[in-house]
């Protein structure tokens, strides 16, 4: 991904999606997280949807610093692999249950 075309406020849309599908690909609400994180409940939402100064304060570092091709090295984009997939019926995952699915479990041991 071109970082440098996109704007601070699309850049900033991007790590929240990907912090989002991280999370919802380790199947943890956002609430355990908050909690996990000691954040609130709000700022993982603010985080998600692409809201927040210190995220705003990395990327212009990161500009400045002609670094932000390292975002991808940061948080990598999530691939669904094609049988995960299939096995979701081409739906995309949009929540966390917070209880491990045995499909999605046998998914992650395929994985090395």
């Amino acid at each position: 991904m071109d970082f440098y075309s996109l704007s601070d406020q699309a850049i900033e849309e991007e790590i929240g999606n990907r912090i989002k599908s991280l999370r919802l690909r380790k199947n943890i609400t956002q609430k355990a997280l908050a909690k996990r994180t000691t954040l609130s409940y709000a700022t993982i939402q603010r985080l998600e949807y692409g809201g927040g100064s210190s995220i705003s304060t990395l990327i212009a570092v990161l500009r400045e610093l002609e670094s932000l091709d390292e975002i991808d090295n940061f948080i990598p984009p999530v691939s669904v692999s094609p049988l995960q997939l299939a096995r979701m019926q081409g739906r995309r995952r949009q929540r966390a249950s917070g209880k491990r699915l045995k499909s999605f479990q046998e998914t992650d041991k395929e994985k090395p």
